[in-house]
């Protein structure tokens, strides 16, 4: 599965404390981040992150680019709901818009990507596997044809 990482300033730290924490899982995936996120949690984990523009700077358009090609299976976007350093309300919309369009679980607060990412390992969110072109699954019918 694609995970997506995104993290307003002020939840940096605590996205790289929950990747930590579940680092034995999301290791076993591919992710995501927008540029500061990634790098940021990437130092924190040594987990192995395609790291984007940063947020502010198109990353989390190309993000939600990525979602409405069904190429993204989960988004963890923890934000800062106080509303000081948050994306563009805009962006933020349309990236909540396209995880809804396109059926993309996203969690925004811990709570949500705690349960997302026990529901990532127990199988849960197995039927992402067959509407993501990119997945395992899909690239090995393919080849099969």
């Amino acid at each position: 599965m694609v995970i997506a990482i995104i993290a307003d300033d002020k939840k940096k730290e605590l996205m790289a404390q929950f990747c930590i924490a579940y680092c034995g899982i999301l290791s076993k995936h591919r992710i995501c981040a927008t540029g500061i996120t990634g790098k940021y949690v990437s130092e924190a984990t040594g987990l192995k992150i395609e790291k984007l523009l940063s947020g502010t700077h198109g990353g989390a358009e190309q993000i939600t680019s990525r979602i409405a090609y069904n190429e993204i299976d989960l988004v963890l976007f923890f934000r800062d709901a106080t509303g000081t350093e948050m994306l563009d309300t805009e962006v933020e919309d349309n990236l909540l818009r396209m995880c809804d369009v396109s059926n993309v679980p996203i969690a925004t607060n811990i709570a949500t990507a705690e349960i997302l990412v026990m529901a990532l390992e127990s199988g849960g969110l197995d039927w992402r596997e067959f509407v993501n072109p990119t997945s395992e699954y899909n690239q090995n019918k393919n080849k099969a044809l």
